[in-house]
């Protein structure tokens, strides 16, 4: 399977979840990704707790102004990826250790999806105990949300985008 052309986010999850060795090697492959000066200032949170999933997400839905709606399509597992803000690459290393554990996932024929406003979140005063209780600093700042799960496939939809060749 050809990883970086036949990735798609998944926005339809089926209720399997997915397993903690699996969670592992994703997690794993975010910790193996490129980051500025090799400073390994990351901190990944894997949630499958359905409570807190949901809390994040009614949230994340609220922040995104459509209250109804599941940002996280339903996925089994969050995983929450943190950088010290005082890195002058903590976005870029964030994104990148995101981008890797997405690629990891559909290797494994794991379901993922990149979802954001995990900066808000975790700006907000509602989230104070989960970043207690994970012991987050103060310093950190959420990057994003990497959703996994297995796929529903009654929802497909076909690759529609548009390329431009100007050659």
């Amino acid at each position: 399977m050809n990883t970086f052309t036949t990735r798609r986010s998944v926005r339809n999850f089926n209720e399997k979840t997915v397993k903690k060795s699996d969670l592992e090697k994703i997690v794993y492959a975010g910790q193996c990704a490129a980051n500025g000066m090799n400073r390994q200032h990351l901190i990944f949170v894997v949630l499958q707790d359905r409570e807190e999933i949901q809390r994040l997400s009614k949230l994340n839905a609220q922040i995104m102004g459509k209250p109804e709606m599941d940002p996280f399509y339903g996925s089994s597992s969050i995983i929450v990826v943190f950088a010290d803000a005082n890195d002058p690459t903590y976005i870029e290393d964030g994104a990148l250790a995101i981008g890797n554990m997405l690629n990891q996932a559909h290797e494994m024929h794991i379901g993922s999806c990149w979802i954001h406003r995990a900066r808000e979140e975790f700006e907000n005063e509602e989230t104070n105990d989960m970043r207690k209780k994970w012991n987050i600093p103060q310093s950190y700042q959420a990057i994003g949300h990497c959703v996994l799960g297995y796929e529903d496939h009654s929802g497909e939809k076909e690759i529609t985008s548009k390329v431009v060749w100007d050659l």
